[in-house]
């Protein structure tokens, strides 16, 4: 198992370049670049820039350089800590990304938590009282969750409280705690906005894992090591906790590799919907605007946590089900 973990650790730093590699020409792709953008901007309000205006933003940018020489300075600084400067925003990249990486870690964290307690017990019960009452209700409303589209359940969840209650679901604070100081009052006051973006992100996750969980079981629990221990006299609970659910669990255990960009990134169509102050409308607009050291940041953060994640995950599965083995 060592062995395998420094094999995968060493591997990860091709990955890594060669993600950077191919994330930074992406960014690049689309004609034209950040000034452009800016220009094209200015020339819709009827100001005109002059080329010497022109010339000193593309020095100031670093944007009359070559594509490689861009590349080869930023990967530089990242390696020293140092995210660049958004063009955009003209303020270092590092401060944009934490200022709103707690709130995007809190309301991911939760949805993660809410999805695996809700879809753990459910997949069990629907799988050990196969086609009952409770199991065809459960896989009714598993299938309108994956059917349905997060976004969509958010503008439904908006809908219903304005035109109901006159209530406004956008955002994670109150209007009297979106500028005030961190206190225990407005971390109450974020809880309680809390629980909307978690019940919508949480939707299709929960779904998914559902019927992942009912189909994992219900192959576990017909094989003959169970009816053996069944056989034996072995308590159901017990039986069923420390054999085929110890093994149907590996969905819950590999997602992991995906938990951790999520922590960051967000649900980016889903933030922009509710107004959230999180990460991923800041990332959706920096590759709008071709801001290339803000979105490439985002983007090396996210491949670096997906790559952990999925060692994390991998060494998870080997732990929890013995049948998984790394050697030779």
């Amino acid at each position: 198992m060592l062995g395998y973990i420094v094999r995968r650790v060493l591997y990860m730093i091709p990955t890594l370049i060669i993600i950077s590699v191919i994330a930074f020409i992406i960014i690049e792709l689309p004609p034209g670049d950040y000034l452009t953008a800016y220009m094209a901007n200015l020339a819709s309000t009827g100001t005109e820039a002059s080329q010497d205006q022109i010339a000193a933003l593309k020095r100031q940018y670093g944007l009359d350089r070559p594509l490689y020489i861009r590349y080869l300075r930023w990967i530089w600084r990242l390696l020293h800590g140092d995210m660049g400067v958004s063009f955009e925003w003209n303020r270092p990249v590092s401060e944009l990304i934490w200022e709103r990486l707690a709130l995007t870690f809190v309301m991911s964290l939760l949805t993660t938590l809410f999805i695996w307690a809700v879809a753990f017990p459910i997949g069990i019960y629907s799988a050990v009282k196969q086609y009952s009452i409770g199991d065809y209700v459960f896989t009714a409303i598993s299938f309108i969750g994956l059917g349905l589209p997060n976004f969509m359940i958010a503008l439904v969840f908006l809908w219903i409280a304005f035109s109901k209650w006159g209530v406004a679901l956008t955002g994670l604070f109150s209007p009297e705690y979106v500028n005030a100081p961190w206190s225990l009052a407005k971390v109450l006051d974020m809880l309680k906005h809390m629980w909307v973006p978690v019940i919508v992100l949480g939707t299709s996750g929960t779904a998914g894992l559902i019927r992942t969980m009912r189909a994992n079981l219900l192959d576990e629990l017909h094989k003959p090591y169970v009816i053996t221990a069944r056989a034996n006299g072995l308590s159901e609970t017990k039986l069923l906790f420390k054999y085929p659910v110890r093994i149907a669990i590996n969905p819950f255990i590999s997602t992991i590799g995906w938990t951790l960009p999520s922590l960051v990134s967000g649900a980016t169509i889903i933030s922009v919907v509710l107004s959230l102050p999180t990460t991923g409308p800041l990332l959706l607009n920096a590759l709008l605007n071709q801001d290339m050291y803000l979105a490439g940041s985002f983007i090396m953060m996210l491949s670096v946590l997906t790559v952990i994640g999925t060692l994390i995950s991998d060494i998870l599965l080997a732990w929890v089900d013995p049948r998984i083995r790394y050697e030779g």
